[in-house]
């Protein structure tokens, strides 16, 4: 009769042992899925940094800031051509550091605009043929539009839409 008894104790000691096991599991994944949705929601984590690996090896937690984007009108013009007439329609978005930036842009854009246009109108359509014609003329307007709303700044020209016909 003994032997019964501590047959049974042992049985609940392994059930319990068992339950408390899964228990646990079950405790470990939900508390792993509950952090991963909240890491997925973006209520925790990194939030607005970012890694970077230098060249030395080392590696460095950067803050990123939030960049805003100016809409320009839409500009068509006329390039310089022989013969024939061609045109050249863009739509252009102007990268900037904040919301405040572009309240300092914005007085400046019958400047801006001028700019463009007078630049714009001296290009022939090979200087537009190609990435690296885009690139220059990227590059040539961020620089003139730095120089025409200087002390504030553009961090860069986007390109929307461009039609040369």
């Amino acid at each position: 009769m003994a032997d019964a008894e501590l047959q049974d104790t042992e049985d609940e000691g392994k059930t319990d042992k068992r339950k408390s096991v899964i228990g646990a599991i079950a405790g470990a994944l939900l508390l792993i899925l509950g952090v991963g949705g909240l890491y997925v929601m973006g209520w925790i984590g990194p939030g607005d940094k970012a890694t970077v690996k230098k060249a030395d090896g080392t590696v460095e937690q950067i803050e990123v800031q939030p960049v805003v984007f100016y809409d320009l009108p839409e500009m068509t013009v006329n390039l310089a051509t022989q013969g024939r007439m061609t045109y050249l329609k863009v739509r252009i978005a102007l990268e900037v550091e904040n919301d405040r930036m572009v309240s300092q842009v914005e007085p400046y854009l019958p400047r801006i605009l001028d700019a463009f246009q007078m630049y714009l109108r001296e290009l022939r359509p090979s200087d537009l043929e190609g990435s690296a014609g885009l690139f220059r003329l990227k590059e040539q307007l961020l620089r003139r539009i730095n120089s025409a709303i200087y002390p504030a700044r553009v961090e860069g020209v986007l390109f929307k839409e461009i039609l040369i016909q």
